[in-house]
């Protein structure tokens, strides 16, 4: 018997979802503060974004930490929006076809703990700690 086949990509809300589960599944260190980090899922990054960050590809854009880090606060900071995490849909599932092995739920927790490393002020062994995925 055959899995069966989808016949409509993942949706934004489906991203989310996994993004939230994702979050949820932090040690619970970080997980209250990565609680506190808005998520968005768009398609793609906004043209603006892409035009100030040099990628002329929206495909190479699959996360994106909008915020002050932590480790980077003062405060005399005055924030004029929170901290958000934005995940693109479209990269991110093209990233998924294109690493065949790698499953959709544990690449978007992949870019998410990325995108939380900026947050946090994350180290790469601090992000090997929580995020085996080459494993």
């Amino acid at each position: 018997m055959t899995a069966p086949r989808h016949t409509m990509p993942p949706s934004l809300d489906d991203i989310a979802a996994l993004a939230e589960a994702a979050r949820d599944a932090l040690p619970p260190v970080y997980r209250g503060p990565a609680r506190a980090v808005a998520l968005r899922v768009e398609d793609f990054a906004a043209d603006d974004i892409l035009s100030e960050m040099g990628i002329d590809d929206p495909f190479e854009l699959s996360g994106l930490y909008d915020g002050i880090p932590l480790t980077e606060r003062s405060v005399m900071d005055q924030p004029d929006r929170p901290d958000t995490i934005w995940l693109f849909r479209r990269p991110i599932l093209d990233e998924w076809v294109e690493r065949e092995e790698v499953s959709l739920d544990m690449l978007v927790a992949h870019v998410l703990v990325h995108e939380l490393a900026h947050h946090f002020g994350w180290s790469d062994n601090d992000i090997a700690a929580i995020d085996r995925w080459w494993e």
